[in-house]
């Protein structure tokens, strides 16, 4: 069953650095280890934020050739999220 967005932002998460990413979807990706929260910059639609991401789950996104694929198929309906801002 998919992940549904979560009805409110939490105000106590750190801010998250991104990095910028080759991709036609995705602008930047940053990661908070010790939340394990993973942020995400779409081009079009603004900045999520996906919880209880692992590590390697980010690392992967980040090593890949194909981050907007990647995302399709291993974040996108597999993790809680929020939407915390738009472009």
């Amino acid at each position: 069953m998919p992940y549904e967005q979560f009805a409110t932002t939490n105000p106590h998460m750190p801010d998250i650095q991104r990095q910028p990413v080759v991709s036609s979807d995705i602008a930047s990706i940053g990661y908070d280890t010790a939340s394990q929260t993973l942020e995400i910059e779409f081009h079009a639609t603004g900045v999520y934020r996906y919880f209880s991401v692992p590590q390697e789950t980010f690392d992967s996104l980040l090593a890949t050739p194909t981050p907007g694929k990647y995302f399709l198929q291993n974040i996108k309906t597999k993790f809680a999220w929020e939407k915390v801002g738009a472009q």
